[in-house]
């Protein structure tokens, strides 16, 4: 499995906006997508600082994925918002999955 740490910080006062972010990513998803899972989380000492973590089936899937027109329209709508509630660009970690511990 393959990941991104998406990181950034939200503009102050844009807390509920960050909401409305993560249902317009959502409803972008196409079917079979390689997407695995995501995870929206805030700095517990920094609510400013937000960080997405999205799982993938494989890193070919997720660059596909990126690539696939249906999802154009939606993530115009997603940029947009990003660039009104976020503080400068994301940065993204790509990170190699070695071992899922699950209790």
């Amino acid at each position: 499995m393959w990941a991104q740490l998406i990181t950034t910080r939200l503009k102050e006062g844009r807390d509920q906006d960050l909401s409305r972010l993560l249902d317009q990513l959502r409803a972008a998803e196409q079917a079979d997508p390689g997407w695995v899972r995501s995870s929206a989380m805030r700095d517990q000492h920094d609510p400013s600082r937000v960080m997405l973590m999205v799982v993938f089936e494989s890193e070919e899937k997720a660059r596909a994925r990126e690539n696939d027109p249906r999802r154009e329209d939606g993530l115009r709508e997603v940029r947009a918002t990003m660039a009104e509630i976020f503080e400068g660009v994301p940065e993204f970690t790509e990170l190699i999955i070695l071992r899922e511990l699950i209790p």
